[in-house]
């Protein structure tokens, strides 16, 4: 027994080392180590008391090559001076906020996230959420739920407003942003956008500023990357400029979004209405939000749906890639 044992820890000492840096996505972290194990030594601090460092001191850090991490999970310039062998990041979301991208392209460390597996998932849930609030569905489940035990007449209800004809500007014209104008095309919306830069072969009108955007359009979709550039991209001058009838949904990240004025705005009724997947401080939420019936809120499941049993075979995927020096499937362009 003693031999299969030593035999059993030498085979892992001989498999490439992949640090998890979680806690990770429902079933993921879990699942790549019962099923990928005999292909990779997987080593997960979240399942030790001792800190990152103390841990990586029992496993020794120059052999390590590769980080596999959620964005729960912080990799700053501290965690990667931790692995002086690292060479490939890799990040359960298409976002990458919570890596220091800066840090890795002075390293030459390459990074990969997920790529376009949830565009479709989260702009469908852009598209939920917009409908949601314009129609007022989530408002009239709640008021049938309460007012209908008093036989309060139906017609009471306020009215709600259309989503054919209108105007819809797309913060971020990637993926995601594509995907969002794709199902609001068919309801004849008139689709405009910002990005970083301007798509080339896209019909949509271009706007170069964020706040050009907001005062042509009744909507604002944010779906763009988190960055330094991009933080409170949406702040009192845009949500002003969209005007009282305006809505917002973001899809992004939180902090895209100056939150603290967005409520203010909502309060003072700057704004017509919002609906959120994302929030600036997850899991916390201003309390002011609750109270509202023109805004519709949802703990960032954009993503949750059937697709999501997929990350573990693309996170797989990259990193058999990346160990057989390979291209990456879904990698990141580091850009100066």
């Amino acid at each position: 027994m003693a031999e299969e044992s030593n035999n059993g820890t030498n085979h892992m000492q001989d498999l490439p080392k992949v640090l998890l840096l979680g806690p990770g996505p429902p079933f993921c972290f879990e699942s790549l180590q019962l099923l990928y194990s005999h292909k990779f030594h997987f080593l997960n601090p979240h399942l030790s008391d001792l800190s990152l460092q103390h841990f990586l001191d029992h496993h020794h850090p120059p052999s390590i090559p590769a980080i596999l991490c959620s964005p729960k999970h912080s990799v700053t310039a501290d965690v990667l001076r931790l692995l002086p062998s690292l060479r490939l990041v890799l990040t359960t979301s298409a976002g990458t906020n919570h890596i220091d991208l800066r840090e890795c392209r002075r390293r030459g460390i390459q990074v990969a996230n997920s790529g376009a597996l949830f565009s479709e998932d989260v702009a469908d849930m852009a598209v939920a959420l917009l409908i949601d609030g314009l129609r007022k569905i989530s408002a009239a489940d709640r008021w049938l739920r309460t007012q209908n035990r008093q036989n309060t007449p139906w017609d009471l209800f306020p009215l709600g407003f259309k989503l054919s004809g209108k105007r819809v500007g797309i913060v971020g014209l990637g993926s995601i942003g594509m995907e969002v104008a794709k199902r609001l095309e068919p309801f004849g919306c008139i689709i405009s956008y910002n990005s970083k830069h301007r798509k080339g072969r896209v019909s949509y009108p271009f706007c170069s500023t964020v706040l050009e955007l907001a005062a042509t359009c009744d909507v604002l979709v944010v779906c763009c990357a988190l960055n330094e550039e991009t933080k409170h991209i949406i702040n009192r001058e845009v949500i002003l400029a969209l005007g009282k009838g305006g809505f917002i949904v973001n899809v992004g990240r939180g902090e895209l979004i100056d939150e603290k004025e967005l409520v203010k705005c909502l309060m003072e009724g700057e704004l017509g209405g919002a609906g959120f997947d994302v929030f600036e401080n997850e899991p916390r939420i201003p309390q002011e939000l609750f109270k509202m019936d023109n805004v519709v809120l949802s703990p960032h499941v954009g993503p949750l749906t059937e697709s999501y049993m997929n990350i573990c075979a693309l996170m797989v995927g990259n990193l058999e890639a990346f160990f057989l020096n390979k291209p990456l499937l879904t990698p990141l362009i580091l850009s100066e």
